[in-house]
């Protein structure tokens, strides 16, 4: 079964920042990633069972997993775990099921908590207690609910995560799914220095949590969301925030970004009403 719910399109502006750091590489990897996938598939789970329940949860996160917290450009709490891969935390928060009004729209568990948003190669990930991560294999979290909100997931930290370490062949595989056509172009990309293994912190210390999600549609296979950064403030007051439309699919038991060839649809806006928020 599908649910939709469709919403008007703010204003189509030219963007920066946050765009420009990760969008504007992600679309790169989007167009010229899928050997990446094809080297590395056998590594990834064929079981198609739904990871939360597949896998064991990982203790609690403690003091001793993090070195001293930081804050972003907005002065928001960066966790630095000493696991290069991130802290697992335990999923001890409600799974929404589909029967629940807020299936579309409630938050995943425990992402302004503690250890919720954490510094992994450079870019801010999350790390939520209702619907993933839940494992890491081959140094790469992975493991999310297949729920909207374990979509959502997926998204923010998929994306950072593949701007931070655009020729990550291992990365890129676990983190996308793109086509058979995009292989020669990934091979180019990466003979000609345009997709680095990891990004310099000029670039991804621009890599930081969007502010709130949307969902546009779901099914079981497929997610198109929305993700929403904040921008600088402008001398006006004016808080806007940069949005990106993502398509996250369910792939041999994860959700995975969907590369099509194309950039991702990106716009502005100055209100987030009927968006989720991360608390």
């Amino acid at each position: 079964m599908t649910t939709e719910r469709r919403n008007t399109t703010p204003e189509v502006r030219q963007v920066s920042g946050w765009t420009v750091a990760s969008v504007a590489l992600l679309a790169l990897i989007l167009i010229a990633a899928a050997i990446a996938f094809a080297a590395h598939r056998t590594h990834t789970s064929t079981t198609g069972r739904d990871p939360v329940a597949a896998t064991t949860s990982a203790p609690p996160a403690t003091g001793e997993s993090f070195d001293v917290p930081t804050v972003d450009a907005f002065g928001r709490r960066v966790d630095i775990p000493r696991n290069p891969a991130g802290q697992l935390r335990a999923q001890t928060g409600p799974v929404r099921q589909p029967s629940d009004p807020d299936w579309l729209t409630a938050p995943p568990s425990g992402l302004a908590e503690p250890g919720g948003w954490q510094r992994v190669h450079g870019a801010v990930v999350p790390f939520s207690t209702s619907d993933g991560p839940t494992r890491v294999r081959d140094g790469i979290a992975a493991g999310y609910a297949h729920t909207p909100q374990g979509a959502a997931v997926a998204a923010a930290a998929s994306i950072n995560q593949v701007a931070a370490r655009p020729g990550d062949r291992a990365l890129v595989a676990a983190r996308m799914v793109l086509t058979a056509a995009d292989q020669a172009a990934f091979d180019a990309g990466i003979a000609a220095g345009k997709l680095p293994v990891q990004q310099p912190e000029s670039v991804t210390r621009a890599l930081v949590a969007p502010d709130a999600y949307r969902i546009d549609s779901y099914a079981t296979d497929l997610a198109v969301l929305r993700l929403a950064a904040r921008t600088p403030t402008e001398p006006t007051g004016t808080r806007s925030w940069v949005t990106v439309t993502v398509g996250m699919v369910w792939h041999e038991g994860d959700w995975r970004l969907r590369g099509n060839g194309q950039q991702l649809p990106t716009t502005t806006t100055t209100d987030l009403t009927g968006w989720t928020r991360w608390s």
